[in-house]
């Protein structure tokens, strides 16, 4: 079971706009990034091309500290902060260990896909489940 995931990162040129600084809509792709690598972690894919189970996501929020800039290392530390019977939520936060410079959240629903129509939202398959725990103390 995990609770807490470290990605370690350095910011690419293509992140950033023309005075060197991250776009803040990379710190959303830094968050789903670490998910994705957390799922990794322990022998889950968050994507099945062909899956019966799908992960939308129903809420996102930053709060940006200090800008990240070209060439700069970083983490990006996502916590397991609450599960419910349908959906996840990430706590995260990017830091180099001393400066904190953006902290957020993200929510995902489980549901189903349908071949026809909208997805429905559905309990989280206790093999999922069962590989996640909040992290103590998540309550971002």
């Amino acid at each position: 079971m995990i609770s807490e995931f470290r990605l370690h990162r350095r910011v690419q040129f293509y992140e950033t706009d023309t005075a060197g600084v991250v776009h803040f809509s990379w710190y959303f792709r830094y968050m789903e990034e670490a998910e994705h690598a957390m799922w990794r972690e322990v022998g889950l894919s968050i994507h099945q091309p062909n899956g019966a189970i799908v992960w939308p996501r129903v809420n996102a929020s930053c709060d940006y500290h200090r800008p990240l800039r070209f060439e700069q290392e970083f983490d990006v530390v996502i916590r397991i902060a609450e599960i419910t019977a349908r959906t996840i939520r990430y706590g995260c936060e990017v830091t180099d260990g001393q400066t904190t410079f953006a902290t957020g959240s993200l929510t995902i629903a489980c549901a189903s896909r349908q071949p026809e129509g909208p997805m429905r939202s559905v309990d989280i398959p206790m093999d999922v489940a069962s590989r996640f725990h909040v992290a103590s103390g998540a309550g971002a």
